[in-house]
């Protein structure tokens, strides 16, 4: 059954996909377009099963999605709207100064 996710979860799991930089490369390609995981792992350059395991947490986090083509599955955004949104965060960050850190860095792992 569908449920409807509060905003706080849905942010959360987009931060859980962005946490990790391979997840963010996958995100970019296919904003730019659909992709089978075999050519995926070629042009991102990893093995199809470390692939294969961030698809799934992809997946999970509701921002990607399968779609059968033949014999083959094709991934895709979840939603068109993901791609501008990753192209609204990429330039909000650049535009953040970028030799500041916060001040929790050492401590907590960020930034």
């Amino acid at each position: 059954m569908l449920t409807v996710a509060s905003d706080i979860e849905v942010l959360a799991r987009f931060g859980r996909a962005l946490a990790d930089p391979i997840r963010c490369r996958i995100l970019l390609a296919l904003r730019e377009a659909p992709a089978y995981p075999a050519d995926l792992a070629d042009t991102l350059e990893i093995s199809r099963t470390r692939l294969s395991n961030h698809l799934a947490c992809l997946r999970d986090c509701g921002l990607v999605v399968t779609m059968p083509d033949g014999r083959r599955t094709r991934y895709e955004l979840a939603d068109e709207r993901l791609g501008h949104a990753l192209d609204d965060l990429r330039t909000a960050v650049v535009a953040v100064e970028t030799d500041r850190t916060c001040p929790d860095a050492a401590d907590k792992g960020c930034c």
